[in-house]
C-alpha cells in the first residue's frame, strides 16, 4: 500500500446469500436448457388464459440496460429515473426492479481484473434501496424466474423525424428500429446479447419503443401492452425523470447508500491521514437514510479541501471549462489560502505522468491509492466510491464541470447538511468566457 492508502485491508461485506442463489441460478445444463419455456411464460401470454393457480396474483420482473459507453455516475442518475417508473407501476401491479449488474464500463480499466457481473451489494447498500423500492440483484433474479430468460425486451430509442424546437410533447409509440439491434437471434430463435456479461441469458422478444417524456410514460406500455411476467427496457437513458429535484427523487438518491465496507475504508482514511471523524466535522450518519433529516448548514467537514479533477477525455470533450493542471493548482493554493487549510484531499483520474506532475506542483495533495490487493477487492467502481465518500466530508469541495461524478457529490453533500457554499463549485477553464457555478438542488424530505 502506498503511504496515502489507509491501514489495511477491509474485508469486503458481501451477503453471503448471493453465493447460494448463484448456485441455485447456474444448475447443469440439462438438454431441455435450449427448449422454449413453457408457453404460460411467454411475452403475450394472457394470463386470463392460464390456469387458475396461475392466474393468482403474482410478481413482474423489470429490467434495465444503459447505452454501453456510459458511466458510472450517470448509471446511479438513470436508476433513479426508473425507480420512479417502477413506483408508478407498482400503483396497479406487483412489480418488483431487477438491479442490472455492474461491468464493462470505460473508465473501469485496471488490468488484470475481472470487472463484470458485479452485484449492486458491491458498491450499494441493498437494505437501504429495498425501503424506497422493491430490488433483487440479477441471480436472485434467475433463481426466482426458473432461467435466465427474459420475456420482452424493448428498446427505447427517439423518433425518427425528431422533434421540432416549441413542440416538445410526451410520446411513446412501438416503432421499426431506427438502429440495427445490439441481439442476434439464435438457432432456436431466442435473442442473445451483453445481457452484463450473462451470456446464458436470452431474450423471447425484441421490439423498438420509440419515446420522448419521462420515465412514467412508458408505463401503459407495460401494464396494458403486454403480460410478460419480466421485462426488460433497454436503452432507457432515453427516458427522463419524472420530476428531477423533487420529493420522489430525493427519496430514492437519499436511499443510495454507499455499500458499509467502502464507508468504512473512506471514514478510516479521512481519521488517519486527514484528522476527519464525523464527530468532529458534524457529519454524523444514520444507517437508515428515512430518519436522516439534517438542517443545511450544520455539517462542517474535515479540516481538508476535496477536489474533483476530471481529466482524460474531459482535456479534448470540455476543453473551454476545464483548466489546465498548472491552473488548477492556481486555484486550489488559493483556496487553502482563504480557507486556512493545510491538506487537499483529490479525486482524479488523471494519467500517471499528470500524477507525477501534480506531486510535484501540490505536495499539500492526499489520495487514496489502493494496493494491489485493495483494487481488485473493491474494483474500479469501489474505488470511485470511497473517493466521493471522502469528498463529501471535506471542509470545502470544488469539482469538475458538468461531470455526473462531481454532481453526486452535490448530492452526497448536500444529504449530509453542507452549507450550499461550501458544496457547488467548479474549476474554471482558462479561456472560459462566463464560469457559471452548478445549480443548488435544494433536498427535498
Amino acid at each position: 500500500m502506498a503511504a496515502q492508502g489507509p491501514g489495511g485491508r477491509c474485508p469486503s461485506v458481501l451477503p453471503l446469500l448471493l453465493l447460494g442463489l448463484a448456485a441455485a441460478a447456474f444448475p447443469p445444463p440439462p438438454a431441455a436448457a435450449s427448449e422454449p419455456p413453457p408457453a404460460a411464460l411467454r411475452a403475450g401470454h394472457a394470463a386470463s388464459s392460464l390456469p387458475a393457480a396461475a392466474a393468482a396474483p403474482r410478481t413482474r420482473y423489470l429490467l434495465y440496460d444503459v447505452n454501453p459507453p456510459e458511466g458510472f455516475n450517470l448509471r446511479r442518475d438513470v436508476y433513479i429515473r426508473i425507480a420512479s417508473l417502477l413506483k408508478t407501476l407498482r400503483k396497479n401491479e406487483n412489480w418488483v426492479l431487477v438491479l442490472p449488474p455492474w461491468g464493462r464500463l470505460y473508465h473501469w480499466q485496471s488490468p488484470d481484473i475481472l470487472q463484470v457481473r458485479i452485484p449492486w451489494s458491491e458498491f450499494f447498500d441493498i437494505p437501504s434501496l429495498n425501503r424506497n423500492i422493491p430490488v433483487i440483484e440479477y441471480e436472485q433474479f434467475l433463481a426466482e424466474s426458473g432461467g435466465p430468460f427474459i420475456e420482452q425486451i424493448y428498446v427505447l430509442q427517439g423518433y425518427a423525424e425528431g422533434w421540432k424546437e416549441g413542440t416538445w410533447e410526451e410520446k411513446i409509440d412501438e416503432r421499426p428500429c431506427i438502429d440495427q439491434l445490439m441481439y442476434s437471434n439464435d438457432k432456436h430463435g431466442y435473442y442473445r446479447g451483453w445481457f452484463w456479461g450473462y451470456e446464458e441469458t436470452r431474450g423471447l422478444n425484441a421490439s423498438c419503443l420509440s419515446v420522448q417524456g419521462s420515465a412514467s410514460i412508458v408505463a401503459p406500455i407495460l401494464l396494458k401492452n403486454t403480460s410478460a411476467q419480466s421485462v426488460m427496457l433497454d436503452r432507457a437513458e432515453n427516458l427522463l425523470h419524472d420530476h428531477y429535484g423533487g420529493k420522489d427523487y430525493w427519496n430514492t438518491r437519499r436511499s443510495m447508500v454507499f455499500a458499509k465496507h467502502l464507508r468504512v475504508v473512506g471514514d478510516e482514511f479521512r481519521r488517519k491521514f486527514l484528522q476527519s471523524t464525523d464527530e468532529a466535522d458534524g457529519t454524523q450518519y444514520k444507517e437508515d437514510w428515512t430518519q436522516m433529516k439534517v438542517k443545511t448548514g450544520t455539517a462542517l467537514g474535515g479540516p481538508y479541501l476535496g477536489v474533483h479533477l476530471r481529466r482524460r477525455d474531459f482535456i479534448w470533450g470540455h476543453r473551454e471549462d476545464v483548466p489546465s493542471l498548472r491552473a488548477a493548482v492556481k486555484k486550489i493554493h488559493s483556496l487553502l489560502e482563504t480557507l486556512k487549510l493545510e491538506k487537499v484531499f483529490v479525486a482524479t483520474d488523471a494519467v500517471e505522468e499528470e500524477i507525477e506532475l501534480l506531486k510535484k506542483l501540490l505536495p499539500e495533495m492526499v489520495r487514496f491509492e489502493p494496493s494491489w490487493e485493495e483494487l481488485e477487492l473493491y474494483k474500479d467502481g469501489g474505488l470511485a466510491v470511497i473517493d466521493q465518500w471522502i469528498c463529501a466530508h471535506a471542509r470545502y469541495f470544488i469539482g469538475t464541470s458538468v461531470s455526473t461524478f462531481s454532481f453526486r457529490i452535490h448530492e452526497e453533500r448536500e444529504i449530509l447538511g453542507f452549507d450550499p457554499k461550501t458544496t457547488y463549485n467548479r474549476f474554471c477553464g482558462e479561456t472560459e468566457k462566463n464560469c457559471e457555478q452548478p445549480t443548488h438542488w435544494k433536498i427535498v424530505y
